[in-house]
């Protein structure tokens, strides 16, 4: 007699139910546009409660009416936008002398140990000191004029970016290197085609932080010796105890840094997508 086989059932992978507020669980891209702008509602509105509300005085922190109502004084009768587009200005020449010089020297570095061997001790000392620190030397230097506040940009940036670049371009799969080697490459063959654009998107990236540590050396360049720029227009604010344009002027470099930092994002995406695959 045959016997009945039971009939076997497809087997069905079942998904792992997601969890809320998992480790490393990714959110979507709606969620977190909807998240981020949910934490500046936020902050503003128990900014708005405090300084309203009369918990806090307005001699220390302005209400959020009467930033606004600064701002609009601050462009029609101050010129700021006049301080905004100066510093702007500082921001990107400092920042792109100072990646002019270091992204090279810090290729330098990482492919040749001689040469790391030389200049890290040098930059690795440099990169402590404090660019405020050199202001006195700078005005002595080159005047109060528009190099002294380039400068200061430049030599909080520069030093930085050489170590970081260095650890990018050192930290190469030697697997590629020597399949290089195998197929005829020059040593000056790797660093082009293999060391180079292998590190090219992370250098992007250092290049994009970088950039967001320079505004702080802006602000410190223009508290000294200078007639117009967001930091000295926060500087006068001060003076006057008028916090509604200091904190005015804060929110307005932290939003040019925003988008300058989405900029960047953007373009390193679109030079190097093949990064992500």
């Amino acid at each position: 007699m045959a016997t009945a086989h039971p009939t076997s059932t497809p087997s069905i992978a079942v998904r792992p139910r997601r969890r809320a507020l998992a480790p490393l669980e990714p959110v979507r891209a709606q969620s977190r546009w909807l998240l981020g702008i949910g934490f500046f509602i936020l902050f503003f509105s128990a900014w708005a409660f405090f300084t309203l509300g009369g918990y806090v005085s307005p001699t220390f922190l302005a209400s959020p009416v009467t930033m606004v109502q600064e701002a609009i004084l601050l462009f029609t009768e101050f010129n700021f936008s006049h301080d905004i587009a100066m510093t702007i200005w500082r921001v990107l020449a400092g920042f792109i002398l100072a990646s002019l010089v270091a992204v090279p020297l810090g290729i330098a570095m990482g492919a040749h140990k001689g040469v790391e061997a030389f200049l890290e001790p040098f930059v690795s000392f440099c990169r402590y000191l404090p660019a405020s620190a050199f202001i006195p030397l700078l005005i002595l230097w080159a005047g109060i004029g528009e190099l002294q506040k380039v400068l200061v940009i430049f030599i909080g940036s520069v030093f930085q970016i050489v170590l970081m670049v260095a650890v990018c371009v050192g930290a190469a799969r030697r697997d590629l290197v020597e399949a290089a080697y195998t197929l005829g490459a020059t040593p000056s063959g790797i660093v082009k085609r293999v060391l180079i654009p292998g590190a090219a998107p992370e250098i992007a990236e250092i290049l994009r932080l970088v950039l967001g540590w320079a505004w702080t050396y802006v602000i410190v360049a223009e508290l000294i010796g200078s007639s117009s720029g967001i930091g000295h227009m926060i500087t006068d604010s001060q003076a006057l105890l008028n916090t509604g344009q200091i904190i005015f002027g804060i929110i307005v470099i932290g939003l040019i840094g925003l988008v300058s930092d989405f900029a960047f994002k953007a373009l390193n995406r679109r030079l190097f997508a093949w990064s992500s695959l």
